[in-house]
Formats: structure tokens, C-alpha cells, sequence
């Protein structure tokens, strides 16, 4: 499985898209995610002019590093969540306190390696989960079978006391119905 995930953070590495630049423009509202500014125009063919249009995305910010006013570059990268496919590459001109004094943005193979080790640590606890309900199983099909042994043991010792003799039974001598045994 990790070599799986390996060939797919591969595979992620060699056809990251193009690095684009932008202003963070929102950070610190949601943890480890920021909002980033793309520069963009739009061609207007009635006036035959262009139009700033900037474009947003979400951004994956994985140690917390950047703050608002940061110019940055982001790639594209797997989905962290339903809105955020992009990840900080690197701070390109810090706004306010010095990149020195933040923590530092990790590189493809630090967050492919942090991934790797979290996958590896669910997969462990769905193998641990798998095997308890397994043994939870395994504990209830013992019981119902214990369970099953001693009304089959019970059925057996109603049907020996009913067959042996100078038992109690319910017709009197001589094949006559016994009218006070029928009372329950």
C-alpha cells in the first residue's frame, strides 16, 4: 500500500501544473488554509479593451506559515478537501514578520512522507478495528452455539424424564385419562 501511495505522489510530482503566483488576500480564518488572489484579464471585444478579473483559490497551507499580504507561488496538488487543490511551493516576498520567524513551508516530499505515515497509521487502526470485530464475532457465534447445546440439553432431559419409568405421567393405569393431571 505505501508503495502505492508512493507511485501516486510520484505520478502527482511529475504532472503538477504550472506554478502560479498570487497575494494572499484571507489567512488565519481556517486552519492550514488560506485564500490567494491570481492576477487574471478579461478580453472585452465591445470597448476592445481588457479587464482585470483576478481569480481565487483556496490553498493548502500546511505548517501555518503564511500570513495575509504574502506574495506566494501554489501549484496544484491532490484534494485536501472539497474546495482546496492547491498547496503553498514556497513564499516569494513575505508581508510583515520575516519568513526566518515562521515555520517553514514543507517541501513534495515532506507532505508526500506525512502522508504516507498517516495512511499507514489508518490502515493500522482499520486492521485493529477488523480484527476486534472479528474476535466480537467470533465470541458470538460461541455463545449462540453454547446457547443452541443447552436447549438442545435441556429438550434432552424434559424428553429422558418423560420416558423413564415410575416418572409422572399424565394418563392414569389402565390407558384412562387422569382429569387432575390435564390441570396445569
Amino acid at each position: 500500500m505505501a508503495s502505492e501511495l508512493a507511485a501516486a505522489a510520484a505520478n502527482t510530482a511529475r504532472r503538477v501544473g504550472k506554478e502560479m503566483h498570487g497575494v494572499v488576500v484571507s489567512a488565519g480564518l481556517m486552519d492550514k488554509t488560506v485564500k490567494v488572489k491570481l492576477g487574471g484579464l478579461r478580453w472585452e471585444p465591445r470597448v476592445q479593451k481588457y479587464f482585470k478579473e483576478p481569480r481565487f483559490k483556496l490553498v493548502h497551507d500546511p505548517a501555518n506559515s503564511v500570513r495575509q499580504g504574502d506574495v506566494v507561488a501554489i501549484t496544484s496538488s491532490w484534494r485536501y478537501s472539497q474546495h482546496v487543490r492547491h498547496v503553498v511551493k514556497h513564499i516569494i516576498a513575505p508581508f510583515g514578520e520575516p519568513i526566518e520567524g515562521r515555520p517553514p513551508v514543507p517541501t513534495l516530499e515532506e507532505r508526500v512522507a506525512e502522508r504516507e505515515a498517516k495512511r499507514a497509521a489508518k490502515d493500522e487502526r482499520r486492521a485493529q478495528t477488523k480484527e476486534m470485530q472479528a474476535r466480537a464475532k467470533e465470541v458470538e457465534t460461541m455463545e449462540t452455539e453454547v446457547r443452541r447445546a443447552l436447549r438442545q440439553a435441556a429438550r434432552a432431559v424434559r424428553l429422558a424424564s418423560a420416558r423413564v419409568p415410575g416418572a409422572p405421567s399424565r394418563e392414569a393405569p389402565g390407558g384412562v385419562s387422569n382429569p387432575a393431571s390435564d390441570v396445569d
